[in-house]
């Protein structure tokens, strides 16, 4: 007969809870973005505007709204599949994990996207933050030295490492300006939220 200590028990519950806090943010998210394309389609396209306008200051707004807008259904689920796959992996370390990457590969490359797509252009969709998902992935391992997370990063090279190379080539009505900034970011996030970064707790006297 074995039994668990009660701290091991409270331990398995906060880990419980975190994991399923970042499940619960990934899906409001992943729901958002399917929620906005069922009324685009109502609207017969009319949402798409509110991406990310090149250089233009109306189209900084876009910034917040590109990831969650996409061209047809076909575009969404073939975003869909890596988000929720690497989305699920960083959920793991909790909501505010998974809300710090994302807001910092939104902001950061979706500002990269505004700055350097082609003049008159409209950029949506998620696979900026696609990008920045798995380049988060790649680099955390690398700056928190820790071999597990490496080993999830090498996994992400190998499933993955193919389709991010191809998408960072120029393509008609591909934005490899997104997926750059949105790879940066990533890296970005990974050392901005590094463990070494984490103010070191004060002994108690």
């Amino acid at each position: 007969m074995s039994f668990q200590t009660p701290a091991r028990r409270k331990g398995s519950a906060v880990d419980a809870a975190r994991i399923s806090s970042g499940i619960k943010l990934l899906v409001v998210l992943v729901g958002l973005m399917w929620l906005s394309e069922v009324v685009d389609t109502a609207l017969h396209g009319r949402l798409d505007r509110y991406g990310i306008i090149a250089r233009e200051p109306d189209g900084l707004f876009g910034i917040l709204t590109a990831p969650f807008l996409h061209l047809g259904f076909g575009h969404l689920i073939s975003n869909t599949l890596p988000l929720v796959t690497l989305g699920a992996i960083i959920a793991v370390s909790g909501a505010l994990r998974l809300f710090s990457v994302t807001a910092i590969v939104t902001t950061i490359g979706g500002f990269g996207t505004w700055l350097i797509s082609p003049p008159h252009t409209i950029t949506i969709g998620a696979s900026g933050l696609v990008f920045g998902y798995a380049a988060y992935l790649i680099a955390r391992g690398i700056f928190n030295r820790r071999l597990g997370q490496v080993a999830i990063g090498v996994v992400v090279v190998i499933v993955w490492g193919s389709a991010l190379l191809g998408g960072l080539l120029p393509q008609d009505g591909i934005s490899w300006q997104g997926h750059l900034f949105g790879g940066i970011a990533g890296i970005l996030a990974a050392w901005v939220l590094a463990d070494d970064r984490k103010p070191a707790k004060r002994p108690v006297v």
